[in-house]
C-alpha cells in the first residue's frame, strides 16, 4: 500500500479535523478537555504554533493552525497530543468507563500500540488564501449547529468564537440558521 502523502508548506496555515476511535462522544468531557489543552501546551513548548481558531466537540475537533515560517511539521504536533491525551484517558480508564461495548482492538492497532482514542491520521486542508481562511473560520464556529449541539454559535462554549465575537468579527447573534443560508460550507469532515 503506498504511503500517505500529506502537503506540506513551511510557515503554512492549516484546517484539521480530529475524530474520536469510532465517533465515541469523550471529548467534551472535562478531563478530556484539560488533557487536550495539557498536550497542546506540551507540544508548543518543543514545537510552537499558533492556534487561529478550534471548536471541539464530543467526538471531534476542527482547528486552524499557523505554523512558524521555517517549519512545516504539524503531524510531530498532533502525535504529541494525541500521545498525551490517550496517555491521560487510559491512566484513568476514562474510554473503558463510558464504553465498555467499545469493538476491540484490531492487531494492527495492537501492534502498533494505538489506543481507542483517536481514530488513526487526521484531515488537513492547506489554506491557500483570506477567503479560504474565512470559510474554514465560519465551518468552525457553525459545527456545534451543524451537529444540532446548539441554535446558535455563541450557545457552545468549547469554541473560539466567543473570542472572535469580542473582537467584532462576529455578531454575537451569528451561526444560526440564517449563517448556512448565507455561507457557502460545500466541504466536510
Amino acid at each position: 500500500m503506498p504511503e500517505y502523502r500529506r502537503p506540506k508548506t513551511a510557515g503554512g496555515t492549516y484546517f484539521f479535523t480530529v475524530v474520536t476511535y469510532c465517533r465515541h462522544p469523550i471529548l467534551t468531557s472535562e478531563v478530556m478537555r484539560h488533557s487536550l489543552r495539557e498536550g497542546i501546551i506540551r507540544a508548543q513548548r518543543t514545537l510552537p504554533f499558533k492556534i487561529e481558531a478550534w471548536v471541539l466537540l464530543p467526538d471531534h475537533l476542527h482547528c486552524i493552525w499557523t505554523l512558524p515560517e521555517d517549519d512545516a511539521n504539524f503531524s510531530s504536533r498532533w502525535a504529541i497530543i494525541k500521545r498525551h491525551v490517550s496517555k491521560v484517558a487510559n491512566e484513568i480508564h476514562l474510554v473503558r468507563e463510558t464504553h465498555p461495548t467499545r469493538p476491540a482492538l484490531s492487531d494492527s492497532r495492537l501492534k502498533r500500540k494505538e489506543t481507542t482514542i483517536w481514530q488513526r491520521r487526521f484531515w488537513e486542508h492547506l489554506i491557500r488564501d483570506e477567503t479560504d481562511f474565512r470559510r474554514h473560520l465560519n465551518y468552525i464556529h457553525w459545527n456545534p449547529v451543524k451537529h444540532g449541539y446548539v441554535s446558535l454559535a455563541a450557545d457552545w462554549s468549547f469554541s473560539t468564537f466567543h473570542r472572535f465575537a469580542k473582537d467584532g468579527i462576529y455578531p454575537k447573534d451569528w451561526g444560526g440558521d440564517v449563517a448556512a443560508d448565507k455561507v457557502n460550507f460545500d466541504y466536510g469532515e
